[in-house]
C-alpha cells in the first residue's frame, strides 16, 4: 500500500472511530458531548503534531480525504433535509432563523474586519453560528475554496462555545421560566450542531418528564434547511467577485456562476428536492441485506437494524456523519498546534462574540414575542 492509500485508510478508520464515539458518549452522558466530526478533527490535529512530518504522498492522501469525503458528504447531507418541513411544525421560527442567518453573518464579518480575522473565516464562522456547526463550515469552505487552517480556525471557533450552550440551556431554561416552546425556539436557533441540540432536548426533556418531545430538532431541522439558501447566495457573492478578469476584460455574471458553481451543491439540492419527494422514506428488508452497503453499515455498527429493516434515509444520514467525520480527520493533518495558538485566538473570539449576539436575539425573540411562541 502506498502513503496516499494509507493516509486515506486512516482517514476512514479515524472518522468510523470518531462516528462510534458517539454512542459511547450517549451511553455514557445520556447525551452527544462532542460530534464525531469535530472528534476526528481533534485526534487527527493531536497526531499530525506528535508524529514525524509527513511525506508528500500522505498529504496528498490527507487532501483527498478532506475534499473527495467532504463532498460527497454535503450531498448525502442532502438527503437527510426535506423543503417540506419548511412548513411543518418549525414554520414559526422562520422568522427568527432569517433574522439570525442575516444577525450572524452581519457580526461575523463586520467583528472579523476589525480583528483582523480572514474573510474567509469570518464567513465559515457566521455560517456555522447560524446554521448548523461543522456541517455549515464544511460546505462553505468547498464554495469559498477556503485554507485548510481557516477551516480548522473556524471549526475550533464556534465549538467551544456550541459545547456551553449545549451543557447551559436545559438548566437556564427553568430557571428562566421558559416553556417547552419557547426552550425549543431558543435552543433550535442559537445552539449550532445538530448533534448538540439534540443532547440539550434530551436532557431538557429529562428534566422536565416530556416523552417523545422533539420541539428544539424540529426548530432547527428548518433551521439547517436554510444551508441550501446560503450556500447558492453565496456561490452567487463568489461568481460576481470574479466576473471580472485580469486586464479589465468583464465576464458574464452567468458565465461566471457556472464556471465557479461547486456541482455538489447541485447534487445537494437534488437530493434534498428526492427526500421532500419521499424517496428516501421506505425501509430496506432484512431479507435485502446479506450484501452491499446496508450490511457494511450495520457490521460497523453505524446503524441498527430492526425487525422491519432500517429506513433509508437513516443509512443516509449515518453514511454522511461518517464520511463528514473521515473528511475533517484529513484537515487535522494539516493543522500544526503552534499555529492554531498562535493564529486562533482571535477566530475563537469572533465566534464568541457571533455566539453571543446569536443566543440574545433569540432569548429576546422568545421573551417579546412569547405569546406567538407559546
Amino acid at each position: 500500500m502506498n502513503r496516499k492509500n494509507l493516509a486515506i485508510g486512516i482517514c476512514l478508520a479515524l472518522g468510523y472511530l470518531a462516528t462510534k464515539c458517539t454512542d459511547f458518549q450517549t451511553a455514557l452522558f445520556d447525551r452527544v458531548v462532542i460530534g464525531g466530526p469535530m472528534l476526528a478533527l481533534l485526534v487527527s490535529m493531536i497526531l499530525c503534531n506528535v508524529l514525524p512530518d509527513m511525506d508528500g504522498e500522505f498529504k496528498a492522501g490527507t487532501t483527498y480525504a478532506s475534499k473527495k469525503f467532504l463532498n460527497a458528504g454535503i450531498i448525502i447531507t442532502g438527503a437527510t433535509l426535506s423543503f417540506a418541513d419548511i412548513i411543518g411544525t418549525g414554520i414559526k421560527a422562520l422568522p427568527l432563523i432569517i433574522f439570525n442567518i442575516l444577525l450572524s453573518f452581519s457580526i461575523a464579518i463586520a467583528a472579523g474586519r476589525r480583528l483582523s480575522v480572514s474573510e474567509n473565516t469570518s464567513i465559515m464562522v457566521g455560517g456555522g453560528t447560524a446554521i448548523c456547526g461543522g456541517t455549515a463550515i464544511g460546505t462553505l469552505s468547498r464554495i469559498l475554496k477556503a485554507h485548510e487552517a481557516e477551516v480548522a480556525f473556524a471549526m475550533a471557533a464556534i465549538f467551544l462555545f456550541d459545547t456551553l450552550s449545549a451543557f447551559s440551556y436545559p438548566y437556564l431554561a427553568p430557571l428562566l421560566g421558559m416553556t417547552a416552546n419557547r426552550f425549543a425556539f431558543w435552543a433550535g436557533t442559537a445552539i449550532n450542531d445538530t448533534s448538540s441540540v439534540a443532547g440539550a432536548q434530551t436532557t431538557y426533556a429529562l428534566i422536565n418528564g416530556l416523552e417523545d418531545w422533539n420541539g428544539a430538532l424540529n426548530v432547527k431541522l428548518v433551521r439547517t434547511t436554510m444551508l441550501i439558501f446560503v450556500a447558492l447566495f453565496w456561490t452567487f457573492c463568489l461568481a460576481k467577485k470574479e466576473s471580472t478578469q485580469g486586464g479589465g476584460e468583464r465576464e458574464s455574471l452567468l458565465g461566471t456562476f457556472r464556471r465557479v458553481f461547486p456541482m455538489f451543491i447541485l447534487w445537494f439540492v437534488v437530493m434534498a428536492a428526492l427526500n421532500t419527494a419521499g424517496v428516501f422514506r421506505f425501509n430496506i428488508v432484512p431479507a435485502g441485506m446479506s450484501e452491499g452497503l446496508v450490511k457494511a453499515l450495520s457490521d460497523f455498527g453505524l446503524v441498527k437494524i430492526g425487525e422491519n429493516g432500517v429506513a433509508l434515509s437513516k443509512i443516509l444520514a449515518a453514511l454522511g456523519k461518517f464520511l463528514f467525520a473521515s473528511a475533517l480527520a484529513g484537515v487535522g493533518f494539516k493543522i500544526k498546534f503552534r499555529e492554531v495558538f498562535s493564529k486562533g485566538v482571535k477566530p475563537i473570539a469572533l465566534g464568541g462574540i457571533t455566539w453571543a449576539c446569536v443566543a440574545v436575539s433569540s432569548l429576546a425573540f422568545v421573551t417579546i414575542f412569547a405569546g406567538y411562541v407559546g
